[in-house]
């Protein structure tokens, strides 16, 4: 029987007395980035009890500051990765076409090719686009979702990206991709899924004290203390495992991307894609977003010391990523046309060499107490990561669980794309929220004023919606990862009051 999916300040709190009062549970996961939801997906819908606990938000950490890519794993195949790259294809697959339709759209993305492009990176482009389409073939993912690659001409290339140097311009090499409309609100529709399955949401509650039989949970909006008595441990912290497991040995890496507007790229129609010198598999991409903004990144940097929980963006890589954009750009970027970045840590696995060069897959270990680590992977392949986890949880500590169902479970407002087509509501209401796009509608009441929007095409409604049904218990909540207003100081300040007024109408009072 399926439970109500809303996530709200009142059933956090009736959620925390009922674990006051039953104690014992399946499966505790920490951690609510998209790795640790999916997880808690996973669990609780093999029918095993299960609490998520993450001491800040939902997609607080890494998960909200990825490329919003959910891609083939084009990149891999440089490297012979042909096994993580098979699993990125066909999770891509069961994201756009069963799991979240609603959230990942086709992407058109250009490479363009000039006369000192060289024939030896052509012909590398080419290939590597080509068995990137093979992998689409082999993952069962239709031309109707994601069109195969061609060439274009140097006329059509620049139709699709009027910014790009005309001078030398031979032509251009398309192919698609997976874009995610938010990567926070996928991470978002996995918990809120989860919790139609009966697992426990619980942010702002931190874990202390993992041993063999469970851990305590710490409220961290009062200090108290919740003795948890669980079967397994799941430890999905990304960049902090460490901190649960010692065994665990990462190289965090830094990957910035700069928020620009959609203007000063002529308003492209295809994410500009530009390889890096001396690289066969590195690019930086200008992507362009459903707000009208340009998403341009990344940078691939190695972080020394501890992970701080949000990453600044130091002043190197914004010099990095401009410099690389204006090589093949008539008109140069400067930092004025900067207005706003961000920066991500990837949780990846200790090696020798740069960071670039690191592994992008992931492990899964159990510790001397018993508790699960899962370490690095990508947010693409988030669901086949969850599915290896809960295997280990169930055959280590031996519990009776169902077989694992997540590749056939559909995200909350998930739908076929002729559902979603045929909802009378705003495309970009449908395009975020899927099917639900009908009850953010019914959060205005019929005041038009709701519906108007505050800044990056937000309305209040919709800041009311993340508040009654999607966990937002106070403005950052809001405003930097239910939507990405934040992003940019000056939307921030626009639509702070709506924020305040959204928690304010639930009853939900903003902290000092």
């Amino acid at each position: 029987m399926s439970r109500p999916t809303s996530l709200n300040a009142a059933r956090r709190t009736t959620d925390l007395a009922h674990l006051e009062q039953h104690p014992e549970v399946d499966v505790l996961v920490v951690g609510g980035g998209v790795t640790g939801a999916g997880v808690a997906l996973d669990a609780a819908s093999r029918g095993l009890s299960t609490v998520l606990a993450e001491r800040e938000d939902l997609a607080f950490g890494t998960s909200r500051w990825s490329s919003k890519l959910v891609h083939g794993g084009l990149r891999y195949l440089a490297k012979g990765k042909i096994g993580i790259a098979y699993q990125s294809a066909r999770e891509r697959d069961v994201l756009m076409r069963v799991t979240a339709p609603h959230l990942v759209r086709p992407l058109p993305m250009v490479i363009p090719i000039h006369r000192d492009t060289g024939l030896a990176r052509i012909l590398g482009i080419r290939a590597g686009v080509g068995a990137g389409d093979l992998l689409r073939l082999l993952a069962g993912t239709p031309s109707s979702i994601l069109r195969g690659p061609r060439l274009l001409s140097a006329h059509q290339t620049l139709r699709l990206l009027p910014t790009v140097e005309p001078q030398g311009l031979l032509a251009g090499v398309l192919s698609f991709d997976g874009q995610l409309v938010d990567d926070a609100r996928l991470v978002l529709a996995i918990a809120r899924t989860a919790a139609g399955e009966g697992a426990r949401i619980i942010t702002r509650c931190s874990v202390e004290g993992v041993t063999s039989d469970g851990a305590t949970l710490r409220d961290e909006t009062d200090g108290r203390l919740l003795p948890i008595r669980a079967r397994a441990v799941v430890n999905a912290t990304g960049v902090h495992a460490d901190a649960l497991d010692p065994r665990v040995r990462l190289s965090p890496s830094r990957g910035t991307h700069l928020v620009l507007d959609g203007a000063v790229l002529g308003h492209p129609r295809a994410a500009l894609t530009v390889p890096l010198p001396g690289s066969v598999s590195r690019f930086v991409f200008a992507l362009p977003q459903p707000d009208g903004r340009i998403f341009a990144g990344l940078t691939d940097e190695p972080v020394a010391g501890p992970a701080p929980r949000v990453p600044e963006v130091p002043e190197e890589d914004v010099d990095f990523l401009l410099t690389q954009f204006n090589r093949a750009l008539a008109t140069e970027l400067t930092r004025a046309d900067v207005l706003g970045s961000f920066a991500g840590l990837r949780p990846l696995l200790h090696g020798v060499g740069s960071s670039a060069d690191l592994s992008r897959e992931h492990t899964v270990s159990v510790a001397p107490n018993g508790s699960v680590t899962v370490a690095g992977g990508k947010l693409t392949t988030y669901r086949a990561m969850a599915e290896e986890v809960v295997d280990t949880v169930v055959a280590t500590h031996r519990i009776p669980a169902e077989p694992c169902r997540t590749r056939e479970i559909p995200l909350v407002g998930a739908a076929s794309q002729e559902e979603l087509d045929a909802l009378e509501a705003p495309r970009h209401l449908v395009a975020r929220y899927g099917t639900e796009a009908l009850d953010v509608l019914a959060e205005a009441g019929g005041d038009p004023r709701l519906l108007t929007p505050v800044a990056c095409g937000i309305t209040p409604a919709e800041l009311r919606f993340g508040v009654r049904h999607e966990g937002a218990l106070d403005k950052s909540d809001l405003l930097e990862r239910r939507t990405r207003i934040a992003l940019v100081d000056s939307d921030r300040e626009r639509a702070e009051a709506a924020a305040e007024a959204a928690l304010a109408t639930v009853g939900i009072p903003e902290p000092k």
